[in-house]
């Protein structure tokens, strides 16, 4: 018998998931000798037994490795410091020597290596804790913390790697002995479970309301159960209460209850955007919404994502909850969009609360981001405190004393008609768990760093965009790709305190994954802050500055995910369409309705939606009927009878300033926007007239193009078996007819082909004017808008003898317009791209520009 000793280096998500007992409860039961340790890269393991068992041993690694894991890699060496090594590069120890190796152990966790390792997102609460949660005989019985290596607060808690204890918020707790007994049994479900606590030495919710000059503290279970139930009865009172999550406070009211929801609306300084909310079960959630079952796994997961489901017909009436209770679920929730946000609870404080406000009749928790308008979600008790309670939002404030150190706010998902999960906003649960950027030409940097992956590769940092803002930097791999690191969501980064949150966002990541970066991408916008800062620190620092276009990006993000993930090769030409609200272009207009002919490395600018001027820029994104205006001027169309209502709407005095200033051209850029087309639609239709949030008008007119579908069709899906009557196409123009278009035509500047809305904005006019139900009329809009871009995408790949198609930007989150163009593509032979890991809004702009920077720096930096 011969005993083989090697090295097994195992990277990914192995930290805080419960990896060191699962390898040490797999080693123990197979016999191996050795150890196993955190360390900086991963986990690293020195296993001794014979060849069969250690082959056995390893490939359990991988198949048996704990579901919040995710295995990267693992890499078998020979074991240091000995001798005897075979063919296989294994090291023999003599059969005599067997007995004498020491039995298997977990060492303490080394600081030396880089910190190369990747870091679990925050778990929702496990079955097992949920159960001792609520069992009289537990120790833990109500206690709002309870967690275990399967589950709890990971990234939100994290100081510096490897995780460890003592370098958590979790090192203001020392253990008690019965919990210290648990985290050093690697047979126990708690072993170097790094937030273990209990009643007795772990955190306590803090309770205080607006007249109170101290806090409570939840010492006890009974102090902490009499704090649940005060929050539960105030709540019940319709008051409004500011709770702290993993990442964050949400501001939090009866969902039931229209005039809590109303009171949260106005404090909030939010009167239409939709409010998400929390059930307690998902059998509660099936009363209001249809759930499919990639909806119910994404629910029911461990990354408890707010999840965008069909609301049923009548969940505007009755709601009833699990404990029989009939309830209204509040109109002014959602009002009348057909979705609803919906999540299940994730954290122990809130099984607690939703249960305490079942026996009270409340079915569900409205759950907004604690924040004031404009700012970034709130995560510090005393800042929470000021801002919320005294600033007047809420009317009391459930807290704890565990520190939150890095601000997350609740991932949103949707699943789409093909069973597709498509990302909205990647936050919690998900990030930062990196995504792949496929292989590149990386290997010209123009200095190296000790961080660096593979010698001579360079770090990227993105900076993002400006609204639905995230960042994202790279690793290079040694196989040619990369590994992207995704921040959280930040948000809409117009202000100082918002620049403020991504800076934060930034400096974490950089220094938890010790990565220093050799580049820097950004925006092609002059004004956004982000990519301000980008041009400034470039300078700066003597890095090279990549300024990626807007739209490019878009299309980026979907090439590159499709070839890291689906098999797509990168090289290959793209027909790409980005429809959205605001880019900026390369000729200084405002672009959004973009067909793009795309590589990472380059793009051309094929045809996109006919530019009108945009009256006051953003004041027109605040009030759409600025946009219509100019729309149905530049198209002789504003003496048409059915636009005497957006007129009257206007006044005279507000008619004579739009006039003046179109006609001299004051503040009034070019756009070509498909989001400013649509609002302006909304607007003319009397569906949306004022924006009191990003993209509601386009929102709303969605929201009534659905309903006309199913009044007349049974489902909300565009099908281009059934075209209304109402529906006109839009027309084409360049410098010759595009059908006649030579092979191998490119573009200049006179030659690129416009998509004019002229024809149907009078069919629009038309309908007003005979008084068409505005419904329809919005369906209508739908129809051809999808219609035409898939004619036109199309018709460019045609010409261009490309095969596949990439969609990007927020206009493709209305689920109209993606099904239907998506379908009509796919009818015309051409492959479609549509990211899924990564949202097609702005939150996917630093992975596209993060894949884009990569090909270009290794093509040698050509101009933007």
């Amino acid at each position: 018998m011969s005993v083989q000793r090697v090295h097994i280096h195992i990277t990914g998500i192995v930290q805080g998931v419960g990896m060191r007992p699962f390898v040490y409860r797999e080693a123990v039961a197979a016999g191996v000798h050795g150890w196993v340790l955190n360390a900086g890269d991963g986990v690293h393991i020195e296993a001794a037994a014979e060849q069969t068992v250690l082959d056995a041993f390893i490939r359990a690694l991988r198949d048996h490795a704990p579901a919040a894991a995710r295995v990267d890699d693992i890499a078998v060496s020979l074991a240091e410091g000995t001798a005897g090594e075979d063919e296989r590069g294994c090291t023999h120890v003599p059969a005599h020597d067997a007995a004498a190796l020491e039995p298997f152990r977990i060492l303490a966790s080394s600081e030396d290596a880089k910190h190369t390792t990747l870091v679990s997102p925050d778990i929702a609460t496990c079955s097992d804790c949920l159960r001792e949660l609520f069992d009289p005989s537990d120790q833990r019985y109500h206690y709002p913390f309870i967690n275990c290596t399967n589950c709890g607060p990971r990234f939100t808690i994290i100081r510096s790697l490897p995780y460890d204890r003592a370098a958590t918020s979790m090192a203001a707790f020392p253990m008690c002995d019965a919990c210290a007994h648990e985290y050093a049994d690697p047979l126990d479900r708690r072993f170097h479970a790094q937030p273990d606590a209990c009643f007795a030495c772990g955190p306590h919710i803090t309770w205080r309301e607006r007249a109170e000059q101290e806090a409570r503290i939840g010492a006890t279970r009974a102090e902490s159960d009499d704090i649940i139930e005060r929050c539960a009865d105030v709540l019940a009172r319709g008051g409004i209460v500011a709770i702290k999550g993993l990442g964050g406070f949400h501001l939090a009211c009866n969902a039931g209850d229209e005039r809590a929801v109303a009171t949260l609306r106005a404090r909030k300084r939010r009167p239409k955007k939709p409010f998400a909310v929390m059930v307690r079960t998902m059998e509660d959630i099936e009363r209001v919404c249809a759930v499919s079952g990639g909806e119910r796994s994404l629910l029911a997961g461990s990354a408890r994502p707010i999840v965008l489901l069909r609301r049923r017909p009548m969940s505007g009436a009755v709601y009833t909850s699990a404990s029989g209770t009939d309830e209204l679920l509040a109109s002014n929730v959602a009002f009348q969009l057909p979705e609803l946000g919906v999540m299940l609870p994730y954290t122990p404080l809130q099984h607690l609360l939703l249960a305490a406000c079942a026996s009270r009749g409340i079915g569900a928790l409205v759950m907004t981001s604690g924040n004031v308008s404009g700012e970034p979600i709130e995560t510090d008790d005393a800042r929470a405190w000021e801002h919320l309670v005294e600033g007047g939002i809420a009317d009391a404030l459930l807290g704890n004393d565990r520190a939150i150190l890095s601000r997350y706010d609740d991932s949103v998902v949707r699943v789409g008609a093909r069973g597709t999960k498509l990302a909205v906003r990647r936050a919690r649960g998900y990030a930062p768990q990196p995504l792949e950027l496929p292989a590149a030409d990386v290997t010209k940097s123009p200095r190296t760093h000790e961080t660096a992956q593979a010698a001579g590769a360079p770090c990227i940092l993105a900076c993002g965009s400006e609204q639905k803002a995230m960042l994202a930097l790279t690793r290079e791999q040694s196989q040619g790709t990369a590994l992207c690191f995704l921040s959280q969501h930040v948000g809409d980064v117009e202000h100082a305190s918002a620049l403020d949150a991504w800076h934060e966002a930034r400096e974490r990541a950089c220094s938890l994954f010790d990565l220093e970066p050799d580049i820097i991408a950004c925006d092609l916008h002059p004004t956004y802050l982000t990519a301000q800062w980008a041009r400034s620190a470039a300078a700066r620092h003597g890095l090279p500055l990549i300024e990626v276009q807007h739209h490019h990006a878009h299309i980026g993000a979907a090439i590159a995910e499709a070839a890291a993930y689906e098999n797509f090769d990168v090289r290959e030409p793209v027909v790409g369409i980005a429809f959205d609200g605001t880019g900026a272009g390369t000729d200084g207009t405002i672009w959004g309705g973009e067909f793009l002919v795309a590589t990472l490395s380059g793009f051309e600018r094929a045809a996109h939606l006919a530019p009108w001027p945009l009256p006051g820029g953003a004041a027109a994104i605040r009030d759409p009927r600025r946009s219509a205006f100019a729309l149905l001027r530049q198209h002789g169309l504003l003496e048409h009878p059915g636009a005497t209502r957006l007129l009257q709407g206007l006044g005279d005095e507000a008619r004579s300033i739009l006039d003046t200033m179109l006609e001299r051209g004051i503040n009034s850029p070019l756009t070509s926007s498909m989001g400013r087309f649509l609002d302006a639609c909304a607007a003319i239709l009397g569906i949306c007239e004022h924006a009191s949030y990003d993209g509601e008008p386009a929102i709303e007119l969605e929201a009534a193009a659905g309903r006309a579908r199913l009044r007349e069709h049974g489902s909300d899906a565009v099908s281009s078996s059934h075209t209304h009557s109402t529906f006109a196409p839009f027309a084409y123009a360049s410098d010759e007819s595009w059908e006649n278009r030579a092979p191998g035509h490119r573009e200049n500047a006179e030659n690129v082909l416009r998509a004019d809305p002229a024809p149907l904005l009078a069919a629009l006019l038309d309908g007003i004017a005979s008084a068409s139900d505005a419904c329809t009329l919005a369906f209508a809009v739908h129809a051809a808008v999808a219609r035409m871009a898939a004619d036109v995408a199309t018709a460019i790949a045609r010409e261009r003898g490309l095969h596949t198609a990439a969609l990007g930007g927020g206009v493709f989150m209305n689920r109209l317009i993606l099904e239907e163009t998506w379908k009509r593509l796919e009818a015309n032979g051409l492959r479609v791209l549509v990211p899924e890991r990564i949202p097609l809004n702005d939150g996917g702009i630093a992975y596209g520009q993060a894949a884009i920077a990569r090909a270009r720096y290794g093509d040698g930096l050509p101009s933007a």
